[in-house]
């Protein structure tokens, strides 16, 4: 009884050591999100079998007006080293205000619509959408705006301050106060060229953003 005591008492110990030690290196491992918390980021990884380059086009660019042409370099913590490989996703409401849907959609696209986009970095860090200008929420409580998610390498993925309109009469002092400047300032003022409005904005990586190193 003795033996069979004491290797039952040595077999519950080692199991014993054995969890704890499991539970000690994943606390010790576990580290803090990117950012924090981003409900629908995920969606950046949804553009299935499509090969990402830094140019695209949204689904109706060609049916809307005004049409937008959305371009910049997206830049290290630095701010002055452009950043390969970064994959940035962006998706917007129709010109009722709707994230519009063809009503077969899957995954994010249910909440995010089809009109939405991807495009990755070259070595110059630049990246262009085509897309057009979307409307503000039918009843007014939000402002033009286009949501962004970045994901580089190494990192996981995180949103940016939405693009914003310096015209949107919507876009009122209270709000511009709120914002975070996350990657840098998202309020952009439309130039009209070659037919379009163009916005210009360069994207920091980091900045402003929670948990980077």
């Amino acid at each position: 009884m003795d033996i069979k005591f004491r290797t039952f008492r040595l077999c519950f110990l080692l199991v014993l050591w054995m969890c704890t030690s499991c539970n000690a290196q994943t606390k010790n491992t576990t580290t803090k999100l990117v950012g924090g918390g981003c409900e629908g980021c995920e969606a950046i990884y949804e553009y299935v079998d499509k090969k990402l380059i830094p140019i695209d086009t949204l689904p109706e660019f060609q049916n809307n007006e005004a049409k937008l042409k959305i371009t910049g370099t997206v830049f290290k913590k630095d701010g002055k080293t452009p950043a390969e490989n970064v994959i940035i996703y962006i998706y917007h409401t129709n010109r009722q205000g709707i994230y519009e849907t063809k009503g077969n959609e899957t995954g994010w696209a249910k909440r995010h619509g089809f009109i939405r986009g991807w495009v990755k970095t070259g070595k110059d860090g630049k990246y262009t959408f085509y897309t057009f200008r979307p409307a503000a929420y039918p009843d007014g409580s939000e402002p033009e705006h286009i949501h962004i998610t970045v994901k580089e390498p190494y990192k996981n993925e995180y949103y940016l301050d939405d693009y914003l309109f310096d015209d949107d009469p919507i876009l009122t002092q209270s709000t511009r106060d709120k914002l975070n400047n996350r990657g840098g300032s998202g309020i952009m003022k439309p130039i009209e060229e070659n037919g379009m409005l163009t916005i210009e904005r360069n994207i920091i990586l980091g900045k402003n953003i929670p948990n980077y190193e």
